[in-house]
């Protein structure tokens, strides 16, 4: 009976310190988590794909453990004189919020800003013209106002 409780106790154990090591392991963010934020937040159309195909999908990236959450363009209108600028500005939160997460936002803030203006100016080359150009003014102004105070 001796033998068979420490028996027990022993795998009970060994249980328990396998379910803690499991579940440290599942906390961890992947050691590739700065390449991923890093490829998700260039100022290239690539870059801006894969994020918005991964933001569609988010569930599929939970164990990096991104902040994926928005306030879009703050408090400036997310689509100014209906230009849709409002996914622009969440992956430029996606971006200062996963580097300040990550104690690495100075080093990559001018580049989140660079990147965010490239998102900006690529939807103003679906327009034509007078419209195009309202646009691309409107655009500079977004970026100088997050390079300045963002």
């Amino acid at each position: 009976m001796r033998r068979r409780l420490a028996t027990g106790l022993a795998a009970s154990a060994l249980a328990v310190t396998t379910v803690v090591a499991t579940a440290a392991t599942a906390d961890a963010a992947p050691a590739d988590k700065p390449q991923v934020l890093a490829n998700w937040t260039q100022t290239s159309a690539s870059s801006y794909n894969a994020w918005t195909a991964a933001r569609s999908n988010q569930s599929a990236w939970a164990a990096y453990g991104f902040d994926w959450t928005t306030d879009y363009c703050s408090s400036s209108p997310d689509n100014p004189f209906g230009f849709p600028f409002s996914t622009s500005c969440a992956r430029h939160d996606f971006g200062y919020r996963n580097y300040k997460d990550a104690g690495s936002f100075s080093a990559h803030k001018s580049r989140l800003d660079s990147a965010f203006y490239e998102d900006l100016k690529r939807v103003c080359a679906r327009y034509g013209s007078a419209t195009k150009a309202a646009c691309n003014s409107t655009a500079w102004t977004y970026y100088q106002a997050v390079k300045a105070f963002g």
